[in-house]
């Protein structure tokens, strides 16, 4: 399984917030540490803020920053819902028009075997991921660097 760009954004973006807790960050400071779009970061930061992984606060002086500590945002549930629209087939999605698919045996077995992998990776958090937080605060944290 391949996932999604829009996922891998997530996580860059709640791995960056974690790795910064004592600040508040930005759209602009984190698209530019990654070389990624402003533009599909705000499409990011809306749908991690509407699922409350993070806190967005608005006006001068405002920025983003993670709702909460990471050992408490479960990696399980992060991609669950960045990739919630995704059809990996598709019968899956809304405008299936698979000739087979009312005889089909393979959306079940899918089904379990998509089960497993978010049961799989519920097992971890925003913290685990972090072993190497060198990583991370070692970006530049201000784009006038």
């Amino acid at each position: 399984m391949k996932l999604s760009t829009f996922t891998d954004y997530n996580l860059r973006v709640l791995l960056y917030l974690a790795a910064h807790q004592e600040k508040l960050s930005t759209i602009q400071e984190i698209a530019t540490v990654y070389n990624i779009s402003e533009n599909h970061l705000m499409k990011v930061i809306h749908h991690l803020a509407k699922n409350n992984f993070i806190q967005s606060i608005r006006g001068k002086g405002g920025g983003i920053r993670l709702h909460r500590h990471p050992s408490e945002l479960n990696l399980g549930d992060i991609i669950r819902l960045a990739e919630e629209k995704s059809a990996i087939v598709e019968c899956f999605g809304e405008r299936n028009q698979c000739c087979i698919s009312a005889n089909c045996q393979l959306p079940p077995i899918l089904v379990n075997a998509f089960a497993a992998f978010y049961q799989s990776l519920s097992q971890y958090t925003l913290q685990d991921i972090l072993l190497d937080q060198q990583i991370f605060t070692s970006l530049p944290t201000n784009i006038n660097e």
